[in-house]
């Protein structure tokens, strides 16, 4: 379907640009949300005709939102969320989560402000684009932890999840390796083999053996 946007769409164009776009994005998203007309013959003089109070209106949403950009740029929030030992949450963060997280420090935005292309399923630190205009666009980080505290580490760049799976023991004792050269890689001692006892055969019996077989040896 050809279509003329009416404000910047990110990839497709600027104002008073006609598009070819599939049907369902122009029923479901651009037409609907006023981001464009049908490329008509009508539609094309009513657009030319208003093009400059278009162009105008705008300009004027640009400024508002450079100025509200500067309350919401680089902001950080918490999220404290229930997640298995991988970090994998039982549920997920959507754009209404960070919405809400974001107003809590007086920063205000819409829900379709938040572009996220699915949401968040994992802890971790999160960066996410909040479009406040389609030429003006900030970024905020979603700090997503099981815990204050963990969401006080990942803060500090630590990765949690990474420091969880540390390598396992060499099985070296602290002593073993304190007396190692510096520099040396110890080798790690063999296991002794287990002593294997011999029976000793008694002497008496020993003594009877032997007179029975010089008896025999004599008859």
């Amino acid at each position: 379907m050809e279509v003329i946007l009416l404000e910047r769409v990110e990839k497709l164009g600027q104002i008073g640009d006609i598009v070819n776009v599939k049907n369902g994005f122009a029923r479901n998203y651009l037409l609907p949300n006023k981001k464009a007309l049908r490329a008509n013959e009508a539609n094309k003089k009513v657009f030319e005709a208003n093009r400059a109070k278009i162009e105008a209106d705008n300009a004027g949403r640009k400024v508002e939102a450079e100025k509200a950009s500067k309350g919401v740029d680089g902001k950080t929030v918490q999220l404290i969320r229930q997640a298995s030992n991988v970090g994998a949450l039982y549920g997920s963060v959507s754009a209404r989560d960070i919405v809400e997280a974001l107003e809590g420090q007086g920063a205000k935005v819409s829900k379709s402000q938040i572009v996220l292309d699915r949401p968040i399923k994992a802890i971790g630190l999160h960066e996410v684009k909040v479009a406040l205009h389609p030429e003006v666009s900030v970024t905020v980080k979603v700090n997503v932890a099981r815990s204050p505290e963990e969401a006080e580490l990942q803060a500090q760049g630590i990765d949690v999840m990474a420091s969880m799976f540390e390598r396992e023991p060499t099985g070296f004792t602290e002593e073993f390796v304190a007396g190692a050269e510096p520099g040396v890689v110890p080798e790690e001692p063999a296991a002794e083999a287990p002593a294997v006892e011999v029976a000793e055969e008694p002497a008496a019996e020993a003594a009877e053996a032997a007179e029975g077989k010089g008896e025999g040896e004599e008859a």
